[in-house]
């Protein structure tokens, strides 16, 4: 009884840790240090480095665990494998510039300079493991580099896809290789032969869930209030890592691979902030105050080969992404390029389950071990820094809107937006069809004549690729069966005009936008006699109101009143799914959220551009 009070109230100390540090961090102003490197920090204060108030508890161990293979999820759930068949899209796109070529052939040449270095490394006596050192130097953190580039507003752009396609195959490939590295180093053949029979059956379980999930049962439970999702999340975490167990695989590559199971599912951004919440709520800061209580600093501090190797390693891992990165200085800028490298320098929790994986195999001492954690704290509290001292201010992003048809009703609408500083406007129409005349003359570059409006030759033509597509042609069949083509698209928006009573209730089903002249006629008409007020309010120059949706939120937990750029502008209601709220100044704002709001046209391009990406 006596260890389970002990027990207890290690937990309970380390679960106010973590509640205390973000505290503090925004109470001192130290915004800059990311959360889990304090919480690492807090970690060495209680520790074995500290005031030893937690040791080797079989309650905080079990939870650690639990918070590692969560974070692994995460790590794969973070990877946006849709970014492999992107195009170059950014603004100013440059000749020549393919994001997914120039991504891999940087990628290569990090984990060949990655390899020379180790084997230096190797040369001086530093080091006594040169594919591991080679993984180590050649990995990046993805929980690092996205987040900074979300803040910076890079991820639509070249660059900014380019940064994380390598940031991506850096994540994937080094977490395959390090499984692969394992095994070999068994020099079991079985053992081989069962990590390939793990892969083949992970995929199996991926076309399954699959399956699944378009299923009626799933669709219907997923609509109830039972967190059906949150559930088979965690069945699918559970199986695979105990799967990965039983064949004698690391149980983090297990965990890795349900995420990007989930990651190759497209969840919604709701469903995958709640998943968030929970890991970096509770389970993954356990984890990081464990690898802090953990860690012994005596030792390393007093080990003169661990104090030459730590500024080396950091050295090292800049310079393993800075000389394959000059290959951008064809496209980019020096500051560019330099800022660049110095963000993928960046390194956290893939070298934490390396180090932790190869400390567990007895590969590396516990002095290294501890070597290796401080490299990665020093990591992401240093480059990032830097980068966003150094970095140039991006250019923002338009949002592009395609209108396919052309005629009396997408025509002025199509006028209004492009004469907006806000948008990049598109307008698809067949020659010699539903064209309104004297077109070039108001939009001129924004009208582009194609032979029909099919499929394949809106596709060839690029018709598709905006943030907002609107199909507008006096053609039902051929808007429903355009905007069906996107319905799986990747956060596309999709308008579709719709004047049969019976399509548009079929299409709104779907999940579609619908609009209609019929409809637009009515309700003008019933707001004329009901509220004059209000639809001179929708149709002035002035205090219009605008809708913008919640892409990108300061903190975690964030309430109306911290959003930032609110100044001038009146939120008038919160729409959230299909429900809305009524808000207050302590309303909790999550991703997804739809803002209903009116003020000048620059006070909301303001308060948009801070809270999307």
């Amino acid at each position: 009884m006596e260890h389970g009070n002990g027990s207890l109230g290690s937990l309970i100390l380390v679960v106010a840790i973590s509640f205390l540090v973000p505290i503090l961090l925004y109470q001192l102003r130290l915004r800059i240090i990311p959360v889990v490197v304090a919480e690492i920090v807090a970690g060495l204060i209680i520790g074995k480095s500290g005031f030893q108030l937690v040791g080797n508890d079989a309650w905080l161990e079990l939870l650690s665990l639990l918070g590692f293979i969560y974070l692994m999820f995460l790590s794969g759930l973070e990877i946006d494998f849709t970014s492999f068949l992107k195009k170059s899209s950014g603004s100013g796109g440059k000749p020549g510039f393919s994001p997914l070529v120039v991504a891999i052939t940087i990628f290569m040449g990090i984990f060949l300079f990655s390899g020379l270095f180790a084997w230096g490394l190797l040369w001086f006596g530093l080091v006594n493991r040169v594919f591991l050192t080679t993984l180590i130097i050649s990995t990046i953190s993805l929980g690092v580099v996205v987040p900074v580039l979300k803040e910076r507003k890079l991820l639509q752009t070249d660059l900014g896809q380019t940064l994380l396609l390598i940031t991506v195959l850096a994540d994937f490939f080094t977490m395959i290789l390090l499984a692969f590295y394992v095994s070999l180093l068994s020099r079991n053949m079985s053992k081989m032969l069962l990590l390939i029979l793990f892969f083949l059956i992970v995929v199996a379980i991926f076309f399954i869930v699959r399956k699944l999930v378009s299923g009626k049962v799933f669709q219907i439970l997923g609509r109830s209030s039972i967190q059906f999702g949150t559930r088979a999340i965690f069945a699918l975490i559970l199986m695979i890592v105990f799967l990965s167990e039983s064949l004698g695989v690391e149980n983090i590559l297990g965990a890795f691979l349900a995420g990007t199971i989930v990651s190759l599912l497209r969840p919604k951004k709701e469903f995958v902030h709640q998943l968030e919440s929970f890991g970096y709520g509770f389970l993954i800061p356990i984890f990081f105050v464990m690898i802090g209580a953990k860690l012994e600093l005596r030792p390393l501090l007093t080990d003169a080969r661990v104090l030459l190797t730590i500024p080396i390693l950091l050295v090292l891992m800049f310079a393993a992404k800075w000389l394959p990165m000059l290959l951008l200085k064809r496209w980019y800028s020096w500051r560019e390029v330099m800022s660049s490298s110095i963000l993928l320098s960046s390194k956290l929790s893939l070298v934490i389950a390396a180090a932790t994986l190869a400390l567990d195999l007895k590969m590396i001492d516990a002095t290294f071990h501890g070597a290796l954690i401080l490299v990665a704290i020093l990591s992401c509290i240093v480059f990032p820094v830097v980068y966003n001292k150094i970095s140039p201010k991006p250019e923002e992003a338009k949002k592009t809107i395609t209108i396919i048809g052309l005629n009396h009703i997408s025509k002025p609408v199509a006028q209004d937006l492009a004469g907006e500083d806000l948008y990049r406007v598109k307008v698809y129409t067949a020659s010699g069809g539903d064209a309104a005349g004297g077109e070039g003359e108001e939009m001129p570059g924004a009208i582009h004549h194609v032979s029909d409006l099919q499929t394949e030759t809106l596709l060839a033509s690029g018709a598709f690729e905006a943030d907002t597509i609107v199909f507008a042609t006096a053609d039902d069949e051929l808007n429903c069966r355009l905007a069906k083509l996107l319905q799986a698209g990747s956060g596309k928006r999709v308008l579709v005009r719709v004047e049969a009573p019976d399509k548009q209730a079929e299409m709104t089903g779907e999940g579609f936008e619908v609009f209609s002249t019929l409809y637009a006629a009515r309700t003008v008409l019933r707001a004329l006699i009901d509220s004059p007020g209000a639809l001179k309010l929708l149709t002035e120059e002035e205090g219009t109101i605008f809708e913008v949706k919640i892409d990108h939120l300061p903190y975690r937990t964030t309430l109306l009143h911290q959003l930032p750029n609110l100044e001038n502008v009146l939120i008038l209601r919160i729409y959230r799914g299909e429900s809305y709220l009524i808000p207050h100044g302590t309303t909790e704002i999550r991703l997804g959220d739809r803002l209903l709001l009116s003020g000048s046209s620059e006070a909301v391009a303001r308060f948009r551009q801070s809270v999307q990406t």
